[in-house]
């Protein structure tokens, strides 16, 4: 068997992985790095849509080198592309890069439903198959077929799985965005029952999200995240005051808890901003946003206008929750700041931002001059009312033991973010080089 670590190993995003065995190849995930993506929007000019091309996003490192699959003769011998969850980091380059393999895109039906609203306008030539979370996937290889588990697995998106591929040699698991949260707030707890059988059918490689490996701690359940929110939104003094809320749009669970408090504050709930609207609008027609009724998207700009001057007028009546909680230039939230839409802060209006600033320069930049310009109009701000999707130490500790896997491949993030991800399995009993590797992007493990 032979693992090809492509992206996400220098880097947090960029994810992509593949496996090769016998004369098949499976790709896990292919996203893009968002910082480079950000980066390129600022440069764009004010109000143009950029058109980005496959060639202009390998140009900037934004989607994952994988003409290092040419370079092995690999390209042909791709047999499906999974995916774990919605994530751009883990999604984003589909649209770019599917196009170069004869092979399904799947996941599980929320995650692919987002996938063809970011395609919008550009088809790929893939068929797209959606498997429901806890369910198998078949895949048919030059001389053997191969099944692939999605595990429901908890993470600050809804339908997220690890995925178990099945070979002679044994189960490689994917693990790569999880938590393991057993009181999650929308969707059912991991499935540990299935974990355990994995682990006695014995499982040959673990690729593992090691981001948050080098802290000591267990990452709390979103219940906690629902809390913080409830204190806030129902204990601040908010009458007369314009609520305004911004999280990550494909958290769906974290959106159900702010439209519960809002409902309760007897507000009128309106969502705004593009990616909102994807991401809801999936979970809408997969069954799976129990708020739908509450809320109304709004995405036009003449819509935009209108609710804003409604808001504007009414502000003790509205609770906006919308885009932009990294400062992403062209977001909701950044025009508010910079006073681009017809709604005029005042001091004393709340701004929330349930989400933690993903520590890139850009990003940090980004978030720190917006929250100036919110300052200078007297706006009280409530930041990281949030709690992470990623697993701490302590998890991994918790997922090694139950799965007992005979090599470990840390995974998503830079050497920072990987390296005491091998320092936790030699505390396991795991050899460094022999049963816990450290990868980079590039590069391949024979095992």
């Amino acid at each position: 068997m032979e693992i090809f670590t492509v992206g996400g190993f220098d880097e947090v995003g960029k994810n992509m992985t593949v496996v090769k065995t016998g004369d098949d190849a499976i790709i896990f995930d292919a996203g893009v790095f968002l910082p480079a993506i950000v980066e390129l929007q600022e440069q764009e000019t004010e109000g143009t849509k950029q058109e980005y091309s496959e060639k202009k996003l390998r140009s900037i490192g934004a989607i994952p080198d994988d003409l290092l699959l040419d370079k092995f003769g690999l390209r042909d011998k791709v047999r499906a592309i999974c995916l774990g969850h919605s994530h751009l980091d883990h999604i984003g380059a589909i649209p770019y890069m599917s196009y170069r393999y004869n092979a399904p895109v799947v996941g599980t039906p929320f995650t692919i439903e987002v996938l063809k609203k970011i395609m919008e306008e550009k088809t790929v030539p893939n068929p797209l198959r959606s498997v429901n979370p806890n369910s198998s996937f078949s895949i048919k290889g030059k001389s053997r077929n191969y099944t692939v588990d999605f595990i429901n697995l908890t993470h600050s998106t809804i339908q997220t799985s690890m995925m178990a591929l099945h070979t002679p040699e044994g189960v490689v698991l994917y693990a790569n965005d999880f938590k393991l949260d057993n009181n999650p707030i929308l969707g059912p707890p991991p499935n540990y029952e299935l974990l355990k059988k994995i682990a006695k059918e014995g499982v040959k490689a673990l690729i593992v999200d090691s981001l948050y490996s080098g802290v000591d701690r267990k990452t709390p359940s979103e219940k906690i995240a629902r809390a913080l929110l409830e204190e806030v939104m129902l204990t601040v003094k908010n009458e007369n005051s314009a609520l305004f809320v911004t999280t990550f749009s494909s958290h769906i669970a974290r959106l159900k808890s702010i439209v519960d408090f809002g409902k309760k504050l007897n507000r009128q709930i309106y969502f705004m901003g593009r990616s909102m609207k994807k991401y809801v609008s999936s979970a809408i027609d997969v069954g799976m946003c129990p708020f739908q009724k509450d809320i109304q998207l709004v995405t036009y700009k003449k819509q935009l206008d209108s609710v804003f001057k409604r808001v504007d007028k009414n502000r003790e009546n509205a609770l906006v929750v919308c885009t932009g909680h990294q400062g992403e230039p062209g977001s909701i939230m950044d025009r508010l700041s910079r006073a681009k839409v017809p709604f005029n802060f005042r001091a004393g209006d709340n701004v929330i931002f349930s989400s933690k600033t993903i520590p890139s320069p850009a990003n940090v930049a980004n978030k720190e001059q917006m929250d100036k310009r919110l300052k200078k109009f007297g706006v009280r701000l409530f930041d990281n009312i949030h709690v992470s999707g990623h697993p701490g130490r302590e998890d991994l500790r918790d997922l090694i033991s139950l799965i007992q896997p005979q090599n470990i491949i840390p995974a998503h993030g830079s050497l920072m973010h990987l390296t005491p991800m091998v320092e936790l399995a030699k505390e396991m009993g795991y050899k460094t080089g022999k049963e816990c590797h450290l990868m980079q992007d590039g590069q391949r493990l024979k095992l």
